[in-house]
């Protein structure tokens, strides 16, 4: 698939191209006229933008609309996007589990799947089960892996620009991890890794329960914290990609880590087995006295991290997502404790995505890299240094 400015590099063009390529793919089966009247471009240029996206084998022309009465003369030509000329993956790598989601160029899920994982597995068996689950979810949507055209990855730790995993001590030996580089042997196409806070913090944005907001704060609570942020609607990385590790927040005093504050005895929680997690939170809810204390415990906790980035970043919205976004009475502790903190309290709501976050921000950063480079679309929210 070609680049839509064809061989004209002139700015000009790109725009024109990126123009009429937006209007397009936000109308039905547009003619040359609505298209001139949408962009406000001359006749001439429109045809041949349209003209050259033909060539992309990025349009095809529609099937004239019979619904109506017949009119004399020849139908108006018409004309539509083709999502299917190319597929993008997004995919999630995490404790128990690693999932995909296909869409075509639109961005519109058409195939997904995921595998359980153990939490223990080293890092070959988890790739391992990341190919084949990618592989099962091409096979059942009948999409050859020719077809993609960009594969986005969300993982836990902080994450280098080439992909490689700097410090990532939610997984086994994923510290030092070149993810890009592996996950790159088994794709034709560019292969893009974003730490899973950052991701879902952009899925939210994207399609969830930030839709409306531009600047957020989105909280991946685990027993290993982590937040992405947007500011002004760009995802807020840090000068080497560690912004939003309040994970680590304790080593500044807060000595206290959730696997000691989620333990209902004098052992601590296994910092990687979250289903134990999952069982505190039960209890807790089932009235058990000993889990509701070490759930508040943790409650405060979260809130004291949180405060830290809101306190820094002064977002419009806070975000919960993870396995907390499940729990019952979140949002008021929460809010209670941000308004006994923050300056100007955020509002606090739960992920609307929920599991399926970290793998739709992947995906949402498989489609800027697509419009970024193909499209010719500057301005999209994860573009990396």
């Amino acid at each position: 698939m070609g680049r839509l400015t064809g061989g004209d590099p002139s700015l000009l063009r790109r725009i024109n191209s990126a123009v009429v390529l937006h209007a397009l793919r936000g109308a039905d089966s547009p003619t040359l006229t609505d298209l001139t009247r949408i962009t406000g471009l001359s006749r001439p240029t429109v045809e041949g933008v349209v003209e050259g996206l033909f060539g992309a084998g990025l349009v095809v022309e529609a099937l004239p609309d019979e619904s109506g009465a017949r009119r004399q003369g020849r139908p108006a030509r018409r004309f539509r996007f083709r999502a299917e000329a190319g597929y993008l993956l997004g995919v999630e790598i995490g404790s128990h589990r690693v999932s995909a989601l296909l869409s075509g160029l639109d961005g519109r899920i058409v195939g997904a799947g995921s595998r359980d994982v153990s939490e223990s597995a080293c890092a070959d068996d988890r790739l391992e089960q990341v190919r084949a689950v990618i592989a099962d979810v091409l096979r059942r949507t009948g999409v050859a892996r020719s077809s993609l055209r960009a594969v986005g990855v969300g993982s836990p730790g902080i994450v280098e620009a080439d992909g490689t995993v700097r410090l990532g001590t939610a997984l086994p030996d994923w510290t030092g991890l070149a993810l890009g580089e592996r996950l790159r042997r088994s794709f034709r196409c560019p292969v893009l890794v974003e730490n899973d806070a950052n991701a879902a913090a952009v899925a939210e944005h994207w399609k969830g329960a930030a839709t409306e907001s531009d600047d957020i704060v989105f909280v991946l609570a685990g027993l290993s914290p982590g937040a992405g942020s947007l500011i002004g609607g760009r995802l807020h990385r840090g000068f080497g990609g560690a912004a939003g590790e309040i994970g680590a927040l304790h080593l500044l005093g807060r000595d206290v880590t959730p696997e000691h504050l989620l333990s209902t005895t004098d052992t601590p929680l296994d910092p990687l087995d979250e289903r134990a997690v999952a069982a505190v939170f039960a209890k807790a809810r089932g009235g058990d006295a000993g889990a509701q204390a070490a759930v508040a415990r943790f409650i405060q906790r979260l809130v004291h991290d949180v405060a830290a980035l809101v306190l820094a970043l002064d977002p419009e919205l806070v975000v919960v997502g993870g396995w907390a976004a499940g729990l019952d009475g979140v949002l008021d502790p929460l809010r209670d404790e941000l308004a006994r903190y923050c300056l100007r309290p955020p509002r606090v709501t739960l992920s609307l995505l929920g599991e399926a976050a970290v793998a739709t921000g992947a995906l949402r950063l498989a489609l800027d890299h697509v419009e970024e480079q193909l499209f010719a679309v500057d301005g999209t929210v994860t573009a990396r240094r």
